[in-house]
């Protein structure tokens, strides 16, 4: 890893390691190790990326954390061009309010992203809420979709995760090799479902 450099993209890299098996805290953490080996060594840029990222994760287990770590996010972008971390702010936003009402206007904005390597990662962000919702035919055609957008391999884990959320089976042509105990992954991402559909309940 420490080949990759400082200014916290090594500690970034493990985080997009830890997000995919569903592992959230530790992803945070390196996110936020990223951020602050970000600013140790003045670079905002990278900064902004793991500052943005460190608010997606945060978004799939901690709503209200989410949205002061997204105004931050949004403070670090205001003053650079970085419109690919810009759509990922988008997408922290839509899990952060996944379930909920206000996802329904991300859901259609999501759409018009214009950077097809982020259409996964949105797919997956539309799949989580409607695995919140238990809405299991707008699940199925979102993971069909992403059959589609992942069939040269790219990405494919996004398949299984979107599964897991369900609670539906592993697709029988999955070929993902976790890091991790494969049943473990899959309880880690279903388990956030049920942890956010708890979150909705208390807050009514």
């Amino acid at each position: 890893m420490p080949t990759l450099g400082w200014k916290g993209r090594h500690h970034r890299v493990l985080a997009h390691i830890h997000l995919p098996h569903g592992d959230i805290e530790r992803a945070a953490a390196a996110f936020e190790a990223a951020r602050a080996e970000a600013e140790q060594h003045n670079a905002p840029g990278e900064r902004a990326i793991a500052q943005t990222l460190l608010a997606l994760v945060t978004a799939f287990t901690d709503p209200l954390r989410a949205d002061d770590e997204l105004a931050l996010a949004h403070q670090y972008l205001a003053h650079l061009d970085q419109r690919a971390t810009t759509f990922y702010a988008a997408v922290a936003a839509l899990v952060r309010d996944a379930g909920t009402d206000r996802a329904t206007v991300l859901l259609a904005e999501s759409s018009v992203a214009g950077l097809p390597w982020l259409t996964p990662l949105i797919e997956t962000a539309v799949a989580f809420h409607h695995a919140v919702h238990g809405a299991h035919d707008d699940l199925t055609a979102t993971i069909d979709r992403l059959h589609q957008e992942t069939a040269n391999g790219d990405s494919a884990y996004y398949v299984d995760i979107t599964t897991a959320m369900g609670d539906l089976p592993q697709p029988a042509d999955s070929a993902i090799q976790w890091l991790d105990d494969a049943h473990t992954v899959r309880q880690r991402w279903h388990g956030l479902v049920m942890s956010r559909r708890r979150y909705l309940q208390s807050a009514r």
